[in-house]
């Protein structure tokens, strides 16, 4: 049996003395594992970076099989935000989440259409960031577990959306929520109406989206998100860390 995909290279793991196993997310096959064979080679190494995009052979005797893979690269991502740490942690950070998240040998086109979106904007947009955590949003949504942004939850208001339900995903208004403010998420503009996020909006929205990735895709299986989506968190967090310090030592002085 064999076959032939477009893909994006997900995760890649040691295997024996010389070889690899790497996770491939597909057009038309979903998330692929395969074997390749000298996968641990200078050269394999370059090729199978997270986030580079391939043109993937698959072949094996039974379709359940692992079987093997052979990959020519189409376009190393990786390399091109290798001198940005921040998308380049992005990047990982997508990477690990769609292997851990995806179910293997589904086919989900629309998470590989908004993958190759992400992978694009990382490349090249400025508001990257902007981008990211819409990924994520879309990602729940393909997998069946979509936020409501569209109105309020309480009042059916689509005005100063400003609050999510923990637990049934929904927008609540500000006004409907004012009582409850500590027990809901906090909903940053961007996600639900056209806007142009700040850095703090985005470790908001990072925040929004990690909760309803940690709920719905990783705590029932007893794990918590991926490494590399931890560090990109951390990361984007960090500019909204410093600047509150710089304000609590700006109010020490006076």
């Amino acid at each position: 049996m064999e076959w032939r995909d477009s893909g994006f290279v997900l995760a890649v793991r040691r295997h024996g003395e010389s070889a690899a196993i790497v996770d491939i997310l597909t057009l038309d096959h979903g998330r692929h594992a395969g074997l390749v064979r000298g996968g641990q080679s200078p050269r394999r190494r370059a090729l199978l970076q997270p986030g580079n995009e391939v043109a993937v052979s698959w072949r094996a005797r039974l379709p359940e099989q692992l079987g093997t893979i052979e990959c020519e690269l189409v376009k190393s991502h990786a390399a091109r935000v290798l001198d940005d740490p921040d998308r380049l942690a992005g990047l990982a950070a997508a990477a690990s989440l769609a292997a851990a998240a995806l179910p293997e040998r589904e086919p989900h086109a629309d998470v590989y259409r908004s993958f190759a979106g992400l992978v694009a904007a990382l490349d090249s947009v400025d508001a990257w960031s902007l981008c990211y955590v819409v990924w994520e949003r879309d990602l729940l949504a393909a997998l069946g577990f979509g936020l409501d942004l569209t109105q309020c939850a309480v009042t059916g208001t689509t005005e100063d959306l400003a609050y999510v339900s923990p637990r049934t995903g929904r927008a609540v208004s500000r006004a409907a929520g004012r009582s409850y403010h500590d027990k809901l998420l906090a909903l940053p503009d961007f996600l639900h109406r056209d806007a142009v996020p700040d850095e703090t909006a985005i470790a908001v929205g990072l925040e929004l989206t990690g909760y309803f990735l940690h709920r719905h895709l990783f705590l029932p299986q007893g794990r918590g998100l991926p490494e590399a989506r931890v560090r990109l968190a951390e990361r984007l967090r960090r500019p909204m860390t410093t600047l509150q310090s710089d304000v609590q030592r700006g109010a020490g002085r006076v």
